[in-house]
């Protein structure tokens, strides 16, 4: 942990596409996704339909679909996307050297 800032590892460990779940004592799970574009995103682990693991779904452009429903979630603001409405919180990222951060603070309130 660096301040108000936790490292969960290297960018490259985030698969491209994809995601990696960091784990939230006491509260729900964060998921960290990467864009195509290399782009680095984290969300509370829940879609706000009907709770569906984020992580799980298919991450297309700046959306990921919840595994549920389809949902679409925009990665940079939580917001459900299309006639569907709702949003998840997210997690501020930064990267340093080649290493993923989130916000630490962040991670808690959003699991709360």
């Amino acid at each position: 942990m660096i301040g108000d800032w936790l490292d969960i590892g290297w960018v490259n460990e985030i698969p491209v596409r994809g995601s990696r779940v960091v784990k939230v004592t006491g509260g729900d799970d964060i998921a960290v996704f990467r864009s195509g574009e290399g782009k680095v995103f984290a969300l509370r682990d829940r879609c706000p339909h009907k709770h569906g693991r984020l992580s799980q779904g298919i991450v297309h452009g700046g959306a990921v679909a919840c595994p549920l429903h389809n949902w679409r979630i925009s990665l940079s603001s939580g917001e459900a996307l299309g006639e569907d409405k709702g949003c998840t919180p997210t997690v501020p990222v930064r990267i340093d050297a080649g290493r993923v951060l989130i916000h630490r603070a962040s991670t808690l309130a959003a699991a709360a």
